[in-house]
């Protein structure tokens, strides 16, 4: 046996080829193509041990016997098909008789079939009946050939004549072969003639001490038992194991056909998928299916389709929102806000599980547990040490920080255009810079030209571009790479045309495919149409609603928008559940800028991590917020003291040192002209002690070096964003714009230099 290699697994595989632990295979080797890649990564299912821990249950060992051993009256009919041993008159019906409505006296009888002491294929012992499944009851019994052991029987077959029974025994063979630690083991097929059913058969199970998720949502209601519990967390932990199930199974050609609360079982440590009587090969039809009505698809999509992944994959969604339904109402998400994101991603997770339309609901079980986890991760984050980087992502990561400049020392032509450098920008970036600095989508791996496109080395959108052309292939990722990079370039209506041809080249499927959504909401997002960016995102995040980057997008949506309210939880989402999601932090201090929260836009920006590629900007950020201006008002000493003592920390070079010194400066002199200086705390900086005299001559000498830096700097670079009235830099040429500007910045020295007494 090996040691599991999925992040977080403890656990072994064994001869079966899974781990005793998280029930997968291992991680495929990289190097290799993939045998059966699926629609969204081509990865599998990742493991939940290190997520959620599940508590270990008890249960009583005649929990099985409280379970109602009566058919329900609504499915009494004899086995011709009219309804019998119903209620009239006020008496209940009869469990056992003849049908009235037959020609000639036909029998029926919805009582156990086996009694205690009886014995099955002349080895299993029949202690008692304990519950009644969809298709027979349910038997416990002792296994006399192997110790008596307890095993359960399954009664899921009858047939005519013994002829037809060993051919439907033979078929379900199968059964036995399955092994995996979601799934109930099957050890055998009996037979057993029912003197009233006649010739039946049964599966043989191992026997589980536990209670069902049908079981569980009652007793989590129950005062009497306080350690039974469902929170949504517990939910998705279960979803994911149940996924694990149906991966094995579909990955083996078997359809499930039968999920719903009643048929997965929890153990002391483990969720197990019971009830096998329903499990057929995918090519076998949609006769005879067995399902449950409130679970499953509608009956037309059964008549064109049959029985597929996806409806299996439709009865997990109705499992899980009946299971989230009839939870114990209080607290959904321990630890975080009132209005965290969690519960509305899990409910989009559900709703795509359980669409109407085939095409648009999640195609392999695969696909689904990536959201799921990702919803998981997501509603996690409020707890105390959740927060970790994604694990695995359907977008690339993106190196660019959507800030608008917020984190970067303050450029030369800002004491140039204008004489206050403290007054802060609302650092907001444009909206063509998010449409460029969102994160990419990785190809999709069922893409023609997905092997073409990793050979594709570029360092730039037109290089990429001329790559590109020499690809004979045409596939809907090229035209998004073709699409991207137009954009890049800042042509739109080459962009739009590339989005065309990839949305051609999808079809019927276009609005199934969420990478079309995604890059028209690029598309609108460049031409600042944001609505219409928003109504985009949101399409994508209703597909994906385990994914970050849609949450980041539509954050930038909404406060464009306005609706601060909405970006917060937008952000925040995005924030708690990643920390080195550096763009959602900044968000996140806009927002609290915007409310002239100067402490609580620090505080965020303070939480970016000292691995994260922006920590450093973070840090510069932090000190521009103590030290400016904002609608609200000009900093308090103790806030300029502040930034004071966090620049000695940042590792900056002279120039740039020079630049952030003179603005906090600034802010000073304007606390010392308005009496509000007799905090400051004395310094290198600020002057000893910190008077306005002592400010004066030290910001003297900070114009003087921005002059120095302005005759040896790129003559792009001071270029003001607006035209001074005072200064016209039109005509010049860039030795006589420095010296021009190296003159406007000594004018600013000598009018701020305090007076001298002759």
């Amino acid at each position: 046996m090996t040691p599991c290699n999925w992040p977080g697994c403890t656990g072994t595989v064994d001869e079966t080829g899974f781990c005793d632990v998280c029930g997968l295979a291992p991680l495929p080797d990289t190097t290799k193509p993939a045998s059966t890649p699926s629609r969204s990564t081509g990865r599998d299912i990742w493991t939940v041990a290190s997520l959620v821990s599940l508590p270990v249950l008890t249960f009583s060992p005649d929990g099985a016997a409280t379970e109602p051993l009566r058919v329900p009256e609504e499915f009494r009919f004899c086995p011709r098909g009219h309804p019998v041993g119903r209620t009239r008159g006020g008496r209940p019906g009869r469990d056992s008789g003849f049908c009235p409505y037959c020609p000639t006296p036909t029998p029926f009888n919805f009582r156990p079939g086996l009694q205690p002491g009886d014995l099955v294929a002349d080895r299993y012992e029949v202690l008692r009946c304990v519950a009644r499944g969809g298709q027979g009851w349910v038997y416990l019994a002792h296994d006399t050939h192997n110790d008596h052991v307890d095993v359960a029987l399954k009664g899921v077959l009858h047939a005519a004549d013994e002829a037809s029974l060993r051919a439907a025994v033979e078929e379900r063979r199968f059964l036995n072969a399955l092994d995996h630690p979601n799934i109930v083991r099957s050890i055998d097929f009996a037979t057993h003639d029912d003197p009233v059913a006649g010739p039946t058969g049964y599966i043989v199970m191992d026997y589980l001490d536990g209670m069902s998720l049908r079981r569980l949502q009652v007793a989590a209601k129950d005062p009497r038992q306080p350690d039974v519990s469902l929170p949504i967390d517990h939910i998705l932990a279960y979803g994911h194991e149940i996924l694990a199930a149906l991966d094995y199974l579909h990955r083996r050609g078997l359809l499930y056909t039968d999920m719903k609360p009643d048929n997965v079982m929890r153990t002391a440590d483990r969720i197990k998928v019971i009830d096998l009587g329903g499990v057929r090969k995918v090519d076998s039809g949609s006769e005879g299916v067995v399902h449950s009505v409130d679970f499953s698809v509608s009956k037309a999509e059964y008549q064109e389709r049959g029985p597929t992944e996806r409806s299996d994959l439709f009865a997990l969604g109705r499992t899980l929102e009946e299971l989230y339904r009839s939870r114990t109402p209080g607290p959904d998400i321990p630890g975080a806000a009132p209005d965290a994101l969690g519960i509305e991603s899990f409910n989009r997770l559900v709703a795509r599980a359980i669409r109407p339309d085939w095409d648009r609901r999640f195609a392999s079980a695969t696909e689904m547990s990536e959201q799921l986890l990702g919803v998981l991760r997501e509603i996690l984050a409020g707890q105390p040490d959740r927060r970790q980087p994604e694990p695995i992502s359907l977008f690339q990561p993106s190196a660019r920080l959507l800030d608008a400049g917020l984190g970067l020392v303050l450029p030369l032509r800002t004491w140039i255009d204008t004489v206050d450098g403290t007054v802060l920008d609302d650092g907001r970036p444009a909206s063509v810079d998010v449409a460029l600095g969102l994160a990419v989508p990785r190809p999709d791996p069922e893409d023609p030209a997905v092997d073409v496109l990793r050979t594709v080395d570029a360092s730039d959108a037109q290089a990429l571009l001329g790559e590109l052309a020499m690809v004979e292939q045409t596939s809907v990722e090229i035209e998004l790479s073709r699409c991207r990079a137009h954009l890049a370039l800042a042509d739109p209506a080459a962009a739009a045309a590339a989005l065309s041809d990839a949305e051609t080249l999808t079809g019927a499927q276009t609005d199934a495919d969420w990478r079309i959504a995604w890059h028209r909401g690029l598309l609108a997002l460049a031409a600042d149409r944001i609505d219409e960016a928003g109504q985009q995102f949101d399409a994508v995040y209703s597909d994906i609603p385990g994914e970050v980057a849609p949450k980041l997008a539509l954050g930038y949506c909404a406060e464009r928008g306005g609706d601060h309210v909405r970006a917060a939880r937008y952000y925040a989402a995005v924030w708690q559940r990643d920390p080195f999601q550096a763009s959602a932090a900044f968000g996140l201090a806009r927002l609290r800028l915007a409310a002239t929260e100067r402490a609580g836009a620090v505080a965020v920006l303070d939480e970016v991590p000292a691995l994260s590629r922006h920590h450093d900007a973070a840090r510069i950020a932090a000190v521009r917020v103590l030290s400016s201006r904002l609608p609200g008002g000009p900093p308090t000493a103790g806030e300029l003291n502040q930034a004071v003592h966090r620049l000695a920390a940042l590792d900056l070079d002279g120039a740039a040192r020079d630049r952030l010194t003179t603005a906090i400066r600034e802010m000073a002199l304007d606390l010392a002209r308005s009496g509000d200086a007799a905090d400051l705390t004395g310094g290198p900086v600020l002057g000893e002690p910190p008077t306005e005299r002592a400010i004066r001559a030290l910001l003297e000498r900070s114009y003087r070096a921005l002059g120095q830096q302005a005759q040896h700097a790129a003559f792009p670079d001071l270029l003001p964003a607006a035209r001074s009235t005072r200064f016209r830099w039109a005509g010049r040429t860039d030795d006589v714009g420095r010296r021009a500007a190296h003159d406007l910045l000594v004018d600013r020295a000598n009018a701020v230099r305090p007076r001298t007494r002759w």
